[in-house]
């Protein structure tokens, strides 16, 4: 998929986000802070913050002062803002960010960097907001897998309609060693690349269900624009895909994060 079109996808309600993948992404958030080191006393830009999972935890560890946060979406942003007055939540993309050069200790990118056009623009941005020695870092959902609920929604609809876009398959930077590469490339030291997993329960299926209806992401999107005879039927597939359950389960979600340090004599524009 056309990291552009996906992005796309994500043009919806806070609210809506939150029912679909904040659930993962709120406890995916602590963890990813966990593994960038942030601590008090430092400055931190959360980098397509959407409406604010990884705002928060960074509000909680290091005060509202001492956070920002940018990203293109104006609903994500009126959410984030919502959410977090007082942060600096400022209209932006990855590849141009809106904040001065070295203005903080470290740039964060949950779920983000596999949507923006230019990769390699994204990380040089983030670099340049980063002071001398500070930290870059980035997660991603496994491409391998680890993603469980959209890798049985895409299984799903591939088994009912064998062209249908599988999204999984293809994430960029997914897999074992891209991340890494990217950071490398970008001219960060210390890279350092791990994995991140955190589970989450669904009260039956029709919750889990309910939050790919809502239209988000390429799984909701694709969803929402197909016939209904067809919708039933990956719904149907869905169901069994996750072991036709008859109360509450459980899914996964594993995503790779890189961190990074910005060099000692960064260079600077």
């Amino acid at each position: 998929m056309d990291p552009a079109e996906g992005a796309r996808t994500f043009r919806t309600s806070g609210a809506a986000y939150d029912r679909f993948m904040g659930r993962y992404s709120r406890p995916l958030a602590r963890l990813f802070a966990d593994a960038a080191g942030v601590a008090v006393g430092q400055t931190a830009l959360d980098v397509g913050c959407g409406p604010g999972a990884l705002t928060t935890e960074l509000v909680e560890r290091l005060g509202i002062d001492a956070v920002a946060a940018v990203d293109p979406s104006p609903d994500f942003l009126a959410a984030c803002i919502e959410r977090h007055p007082g942060v600096d939540v400022r209209a932006g993309r990855a590849e141009e960010i809106p904040f001065e050069t070295a203005r903080f200790d470290a740039a964060l990118a949950q779920l983000v960097v596999h949507f923006v056009t230019d990769a390699p623009a994204a990380m040089s941005e983030m670099t340049r907001v980063v002071r001398a020695e500070g930290v870059v870092a980035a997660c991603i959902w496994d491409s391998e897998g680890g993603m469980q609920m959209l890798r049985r929604f895409w299984e799903a609809a591939v088994a009912v309609d064998p062209a249908a876009p599988e999204e999984v398959r293809v994430v960029r930077f997914g897999g074992a060693g891209e991340l890494a590469t990217l950071f490398d490339e970008a001219g960060l030291v210390e890279v350092e690349e791990s994995v991140l997993t955190v589970e989450t329960t669904y009260q039956g299926f029709d919750e889990l269900w309910s939050g790919f209806l809502e239209g988000v992401g390429p799984a909701g999107a694709y969803l929402v624009g197909l016939p209904d005879d067809h919708r039933a039927a990956i719904h149907d597939a869905m169901f069994r895909q996750v072991g036709s359950p008859a109360g509450p389960f459980g899914l996964s979600g594993t995503a790779r994060c890189a961190v990074g340090r910005t060099a000692t004599h960064s260079r600077r524009p």
